[in-house]
Order: structure tokens, then sequence, then C-alpha cells
């Protein structure tokens, strides 16, 4: 998690803030409340955050850089900049880097976890 959390409304640009790791997808907290969390997912080539579901909570993804694919239900789904993927409660879901580059995405979740 990045130290970045937002505590005051601010116009930023997501990708500023933008965490990679080598070893795993790298992840940023923008804003968190009790009622959402917003947030980053970064991934270098190669990388995946598997298939999963969320219990009591929706999830939409807004990508802001990169290109993968958005797994969803079994399928795959082409991804790029300006995408965006709700994966409503119990869906599975999750993303992978297929691109020669760096892939960050928005995840919004609500309520927060």
């Amino acid at each position: 998690m990045s130290d970045a959390t937002l505590t005051h409304p601010t116009a930023i640009r997501p990708e500023a803030h933008a965490v990679f790791r080598d070893d795993k997808m790298g992840k940023a907290t923008l804003f968190s409340s009790e009622r959402i969390l917003v947030g980053l997912n970064c991934f270098e080539p190669g990388q995946e955050h598997a298939l999963h579901a969320h219990a009591g909570m929706d999830k939409v993804y807004q990508v802001v850089s990169g290109k993968g694919l958005f797994l969803l239900e079994g399928r795959e789904i082409d991804m790029e900049a300006g995408l965006m993927l709700v994966a409503p409660e119990g869906v599975p879901h999750g993303i992978r880097n297929t691109g020669d580059g760096r892939l960050v995405v928005l995840a919004i979740l609500a309520p927060s976890p």
C-alpha cells in the first residue's frame, strides 16, 4: 500500500501514485473510507491478479495505462487505457498484463473492505 492516501479532496493523476513490484502486483491506496476504497493495481509485464470474487462488495476497474486482459467468469476480455469493467459481488474477476509495458488499473471497491 502507498502512503499517498488522500485526506482532502483534490484533483490527482492516479498514475503518479503507481507502485510496482518485481515479485507481484503492486498496490497503492488513493482514498479509503468505510464506504469506498479507491486504489491502483500496478502490473509489470507478465504479472496478474488471479481470478477471485468478493462477497458483499462490488468492484470497478478503469484502465489508466497499458494493455492486458480482464479475466471475468472464464472469459478473457482485451483491456487498454480508457476501458472500464464492473465486477459485481460474487462475479469471479482478475487481470493479466499481456503487454510489453507496465499496466496501471484504477480499482474502486464499495463498500470498502
